[in-house]
């Protein structure tokens, strides 16, 4: 079988989660202070984005951090464009690791309209997917922002979420489609009915051969997404912790059955750079059997 092949069939019948390291520009301080590292320790973004590939290389490398219990790991580009131990890090994750990649292709949030946030614009997404190809990425990720149940921005957001996703399919990627609700939107229940209604439909828009992921914020009712993870056309729904807690992220994901996490800052709580190896090895251990043993119920 070719690697997107063997990939796919990992994703798709293995139990496990998917780690987000994708963290960009405008994150990346936040996700270096609660490592424990502050803004004085870097005076661009360049050194910015080493320091922050530094803390994803001693993730990424860690014993602890392995197929057995992880599918994928989501890359931002910059990432994509280093190496881990002298192979790239895409290569790294699934040769060393037996980890699939996905890589992050959006470029933000376009400002609020009609209670939500599009993505911006992607330029020359078609040499990025070229690029992500050539290394043997499995997959991609794009987010988008819901804060109010607002129809026409809902739909808005899904429309343009398949639109992109079939240009990723047919570069022969899998797209992983993020319409996130915030956690703290005041109508998040309602938000998920219009999601879920437009998500079905657009799912049902696609052809018999386009398989597409969810990355979706846990939901106000248990197994509230059922139908989606039914679909025909779906590889696998995942789960974005949101800004929960760890605990409370699990916690929802376990009422959620056949849903599998894809965590950042949850699956990152409690490292820090001043942790020696075993302190660092230990705590990332416990994260990601809490994480595994939540996505598999």
């Amino acid at each position: 079988m070719s690697t997107y092949e063997n990939q796919l069939n990992k994703v798709s019948t293995e139990n496990g989660f998917i780690a987000a390291l994708d963290q960009s520009g405008g994150s990346t301080p936040k996700a270096l202070r609660l490592y424990g590292i502050g803004e004085d320790a870097y005076s661009n973004d360049e050194e910015m984005f080493e320091v922050v590939h530094e803390m994803r290389t001693r993730i990424i490398t860690s014993p602890v951090f392995s197929g057995t219990r992880i599918l994928g790991a989501i890359l931002f580009e910059n990432t994509l464009d280093r190496n881990i131990r002298e192979k790239s890090s895409a290569n790294y994750l699934w040769e060393e690791k037996n980890i699939a990649p996905f890589l992050k292709v959006d470029k933000g949030l376009a400002d609020e309209v009609d209670g939500v946030q599009v993505m911006k614009p992607i330029p020359n997404l078609s040499g990025l997917l070229e690029k992500a190809k050539a290394q043997e990425v499995f997959g991609t990720k794009m987010r988008s922002v819901i804060k109010l149940a607002n129809a026409i921005g809902v739909a808005k957001i899904v429309e343009q979420q398949f639109e992109i996703g079939r240009q990723i399919i047919a570069a022969g990627l899998t797209p992983i489609i993020e319409p996130e609700i915030d956690i703290n939107a005041p109508d998040k229940a309602e938000a998920e009915v219009l999601l879920k209604e437009q998500l079905l439909a657009n799912l049902d828009m696609l052809g018999t051969t386009e398989m597409v992921m969810f990355k979706l914020t846990l939901p106000e009712e248990s197994n509230f997404y059922r139908e989606c993870q039914d679909h025909p056309n779906m590889l696998k729904v995942v789960a974005l912790s949101g800004g929960y807690s760890r605990e409370e992220a699990n916690r929802r994901l376990t009422e959620n059955s056949g849903m599998a996490a894809s965590f950042s800052r949850a699956l990152t709580e409690g490292l820090s750079s001043q942790q020696s190896d075993d302190e660092f090895n230990g705590t990332l251990d416990s994260s990601i059997q809490s994480i595994f043993d939540a996505s598999c119920t």
